[in-house]
């Protein structure tokens, strides 16, 4: 199985309304030991932070053609301790209740990252500040080119 690390950001530029965009880096060693990579962003997306962080996710794990064992590091806590700490699961088996307190946000994004990552073997690593990682901070200048652009894009979880 081939071994990938992926680097993700998001960026809502400090307003929960946008704009916002995210980067993705993806990196593997090929079977003669050659190192790939991939870069990915999206362009000018008006959302929320969070949702930013769960499409930079989904776009690295999207964008595998076949099973990989993947490493994908990113600096949301929030993303890497629904992981982690088991959240997803209880959420699911609540069906997309957190306890008493009423319905999960960006259920449609959980779900498609879900998706995303079930042909794979995928380890969440929390980056706190991106310490130690480059590649996450060339994500987060991706990130923040993507927030930049012109291309608007619209997120489905967005009203307006």
């Amino acid at each position: 199985m081939t071994k990938v690390q992926i680097f993700t950001d998001g960026s809502a530029r400090g307003n929960p309304d946008g704009p916002g965009g995210y980067g993705t880096i993806l990196q593997f060693t090929d079977s003669k030991g050659v190192l790939h990579e991939r870069e990915l962003s999206g362009g000018f997306v008006r959302t929320t932070n969070n949702r930013m962080e769960l499409l930079a996710a989904i776009t690295g794990l999207e964008a595998l053609n076949r099973p990989c064992q993947v490493d994908l590091y990113s600096d949301s806590k929030y993303l890497t301790d629904a992981f982690n700490q088991r959240w997803i699961d209880s959420w699911v088996k609540n069906n997309w209740k957190r306890g008493k307190s009423g319905p999960v946000k960006n259920i449609d994004l959980w779900e498609r990252l879900l998706k995303a990552k079930a042909p794979h073997q995928v380890n969440f690593i929390w980056v706190k500040g991106h310490a130690g990682h480059p590649e996450n901070e060339r994500c987060d200048k991706l990130a923040t080119s993507a927030a930049d652009g012109d291309d608007l894009q619209v997120d489905e979880g967005v009203d307006g």
